[in-house]
């Protein structure tokens, strides 16, 4: 059940970081220096080949102005 839930979140978040991002028309690399970041970084969380630590998570959230929750699609 963790497996999945881990599975779930990670696909939610790599949806949303991009869907949020091209929303405002950001590159990665525009995206990275908002958040204190490397355009490297946001690659991989988009392509679901790394887990960000909480504290990218919690910039991101903030710099959308949306909550982790959201990003983690705990919430809609």
């Amino acid at each position: 059940m963790i497996l999945f839930y881990n599975i779930f979140a990670m696909e939610k978040f790599r949806e949303r970081l991009k869907e949020l991002r091209l929303e405002k028309g950001l590159t990665q690399k525009q995206l990275a220096e908002n958040i204190g970041s490397v355009q490297s970084a946001v690659y991989y969380w988009e392509n679901g080949q790394r887990i960000p630590n909480a504290l990218s998570i919690i910039a991101i959230a903030k710099f959308f102005g949306v909550s982790a929750d959201y990003l983690l699609g705990l919430e809609d």
